[in-house]
């Protein structure tokens, strides 16, 4: 399986959150991955970022916001060109989708802790 550099879009230092989850998993798969949240913080060893400068080489986006906390980052997401857009449970957003469709990205409405423990990811 090939390591692919993964942004959590939404990441939280609450481990009841998924997207805590995911951060933590996705490393135990060997991915590299970027953390971005709305407040500083770390998930393990892997900081929770604020800004979007340390972002570039993205393979796939895993998002963790609801379709409101996602237009300012609309943007920032279809710039990075990534190979694909993981929607999780509650972060479907068709708008954003169709633009991602657009740009030639691969949607997915999916729960990435499902996809790695099926090995799907």
């Amino acid at each position: 399986m090939s390591s692919k550099k993964t942004l959590v879009l939404g990441a939280s230092e609450n481990p009841a959150r998924y997207s805590n989850m995911a951060v933590k998993k996705l490393k135990a798969y060997g991915h590299e991955v970027i953390a971005i949240g709305r407040k500083k913080g770390m998930i393990a060893d892997t900081p929770i970022e604020t800004d979007t400068e340390h972002a570039a080489g993205i393979h796939t986006i895993t998002l963790y916001l609801n379709a409101a906390n996602q237009s300012t980052y609309y943007d920032f997401i279809l710039s990075l060109k990534p190979e694909r857009i993981i929607f999780n449970p509650g972060a479907e957003n068709p708008e954003l989708e169709a633009l991602a469709d657009q740009a030639g990205i691969k949607v997915l409405e999916a729960c990435t802790l499902v996809m790695l423990n099926t090995r799907q990811f």
